[in-house]
């Protein structure tokens, strides 16, 4: 520290010592000569006259370079009172299902009633199929390859979106790609699986958090793409009542989808706890009524 000059003239006063230094270095890297001055509890920074204008030039375009430095911690948009998304409550109750039903066996009153079957929804209406199809497997392949990744997804979508609106979603998504898969495909073929829910959970997840993470490197944007591959990767052995064309509409459906749940008007639903408890109940019950009507309708 030195002693004021009378020809110097003060450019910053601040109590910020590391700021100071900062300055003084900003300075040194120009070649402005100048002089730290304490005074009281505060530091300044003096330079000759005929250097003020060009020094508070610098200082002034150095703050405004870095006016947002250090960036501050992205974080994902979460819901509020979401401690716990459901994704052990949906993995368990597949993996449970599974343990009721068993693989892939066509004298099954499981696979005779739930199993999504193109001739039965087109000409009996039987459209119930295309949810209760998402909860059967064709063997432990399959049921692992949708649990595992697909629980991965499930877990990230709800935390961003919330439990009831993340599963009321997902089974939307999936529906209807299951639905737009069997009307444009047509008759005589069937289909089994969750998988058709975790490629709609890829499409809506992509929309979703792009929105919520503006400066995502490419490689975060890619993540559920990169996801879906492996589990593509995955289903391909996995059985023959397996659709693949399910898999692609499901995908479009969940980016469809994703685009209305980042609308202003879902955004500011998905912050009431209450409609989360009233989607998140409507879609489990939705899933049990649809198998009330299907074993319903075998007997």
């Amino acid at each position: 520290m030195e002693a004021k000059n009378q020809d110097e003239i003060e450019v910053i006063v601040t109590n910020d010592q590391e700021y100071i230094a900062t300055c003084s270095l900003v300075l040194s890297a120009v070649d402005i000569t100048h002089t730290i001055v304490r005074e009281d509890t505060n530091l300044s920074i003096r330079v000759a006259s005929g250097d003020a204008t060009m020094a508070k030039h610098h200082l002034a375009s150095y703050d405004q370079e870095n006016k947002e430095w250090p960036p501050q911690p992205i974080h994902l948009e979460e819901q509020s009172g979401d401690t716990q998304p459901p994704t052990f409550i949906v993995i368990g109750a597949l993996m449970l299902f599974y343990y009721v039903t068993g693989p892939w066996d066509s004298g099954s009153v499981w696979f005779n009633s739930g199993a999504g079957d193109a001739d039965a929804i087109i000409y009996g209406g039987e459209f119930y199929r295309l949810v209760t199809a998402l909860t059967l497997h064709a063997d432990l392949t399959h049921l692992l390859g949708n649990c595992i990744i697909g629980g991965f997804l499930l877990h990230f979508f709800c935390r961003l979106v919330g439990s009831g609106f993340g599963l009321a979603a997902i089974l939307t998504a999936a529906t209807l790609g299951n639905g737009i898969n069997v009307f444009l495909r047509g008759e005589n073929h069937l289909f089994i699986g969750f998988s058709t829910a975790v490629f709609a959970t890829i499409g809506m997840l992509v929309i979703v958090s792009y929105r919520s993470k503006k400066n995502q490197s490419r490689f975060q944007l890619f993540l559920p793409f990169m996801a879906g591959t492996a589990l593509l990767a995955m289903l391909g052995s996995s059985g023959e009542r397996t659709d693949l064309g399910a898999h692609l509409f499901g995908l479009l459906s969940g980016l469809a989808i994703g685009f209305l749940i980042v609308s202003d008007k879902c955004r500011k639903l998905r912050q009431s706890s209450f409609l989360q408890l009233v989607l998140f109940i409507l879609t489990c019950s939705t899933v049990y009524l649809c198998w009330t009507v299907a074993l319903t309708r075998t007997y």
